[in-house]
């Protein structure tokens, strides 16, 4: 009686797989001194895919559902096989089960910055970095090209392949996004999908398919920022001198008449201390140039006639110059008119 309890637990009659959670992309059914019974159960869960494998070559496939083991639900093992008997025997084969769940939330970025070409700038490093979603969609081409006989194959194995994947294609989805470096801050979802749409096929020939891509950062490097700053501040300036001093002499204005609260003697200190703050603005105005942008429908101060009115017009100049509001040449210039008036 022991003898044949032994026996019959060689034959399996049913044939399925409980994921434990860890991460498994594929597993292969323990099949070790026995054989698969004619009649008997496979069960494929939901997000599961069964593969038979006979001598190294994929059989059959099995998607969700209960299957009875026949001649009429495994033709083409049973072709392999070319049984005499048409199946009626028990028969052994490699079973490898895999999940099709999304594997979400895995990482991808650069560690060094990556050159790539922008239509505005030419060559540029850049660093990005996001997360992707993918799924087993093509079990045998899975099997065949990545998980092959192994026991089992997780994500964690492929993890840094598939990040490989991503990165190789960057230059390649900022180039078919057609979106230039300095607008992909505001465009990371086009970045993102351009990403994708360039990565999809080396996932598909792994037999993956790329379910999404996100992009959560994409910057220059620290160096290359400032210059992109510096750059955008010169084409600001560029558009619009006149505005741009003036912005410059009011950002200047508070710091001055912190020096005067202090008991400093600036042209603000002054100014303000006395309760001139429109004329101060008025000779500001003045003092960058007739005819700036935005000075409106404000009045222009009287030009200084006494000798006391230029040269303490010479040292609120001076001033100025010395903030770096002024240039040399600027100051150089409003000196010599002022001079003239002296004259």
């Amino acid at each position: 009686m022991a003898l044949m309890d032994f026996i019959k637990k060689q034959f399996i009659d049913v044939i399925q797989w409980t994921e434990d959670g860890d991460g498994t992309l594929s597993w292969r059914f323990p099949m070790a001194g026995m054989e698969i019974q004619n009649g008997g159960q496979l069960v494929v869960r939901e997000s599961q895919v069964a593969v038979f494998v006979n001598e190294g070559q994929v059989a059959d496939v099995f998607g969700p559902g209960t299957h009875k083991l026949t001649t009429q639900t495994l033709p083409v093992l049973t072709y392999l096989k070319n049984w005499d008997k048409l199946f009626e025997s028990p028969f052994k084969s490699d079973v490898y089960f895999f999940s099709t769940r999304q594997q979400i939330d895995q990482r991808w970025g650069t560690s060094q910055p990556i050159a790539i070409r922008d239509k505005d700038f030419g060559a540029v490093r850049l660093r990005a970095f996001g997360n992707y979603a993918y799924r087993v969609q093509d079990a045998k081409t899975f099997h065949s090209q990545i998980s092959g006989t192994r026991e089992r194959y997780t994500v964690q194995e492929l993890e840094g392949q598939l990040r490989g994947l991503m990165l190789q294609h960057i230059s390649d989805a900022v180039a078919g996004s057609g979106t230039p470096f300095l607008d992909l801050a505001a465009n990371q979802t086009a970045f993102a999908a351009a990403l994708q749409a360039a990565t999809a096929p080396a996932f598909a020939a792994l037999g993956l398919e790329l379910i999404s891509v996100t992009m959560q950062n994409v910057s220059l490097p620290e160096e290359l920022q400032k210059i992109l700053d510096q750059r955008i501040g010169m084409g600001i300036i560029g558009q619009n001198m006149g505005q741009f001093m003036q912005y410059q002499a009011a950002q200047a204005l508070p710091e001055m008449a912190k020096g005067a609260a202090g008991g400093g003697s600036g042209i603000a200190g002054e100014a303000i201390g006395l309760g001139a703050g429109v004329a101060l603005g008025q000779t500001l105005a003045q003092t960058l140039g007739q005819g700036l942008a935005g000075v409106g429908a404000a009045a222009p101060a009287p030009a200084p006639t006494r000798p006391d009115d230029i040269v303490s017009l010479l040292e609120k100049l001076g001033d100025l110059k010395a903030k770096g509001i002024l240039t040399d040449e600027e100051f150089a210039a409003k000196k010599a008119d002022l001079l003239k008036k002296l004259g």
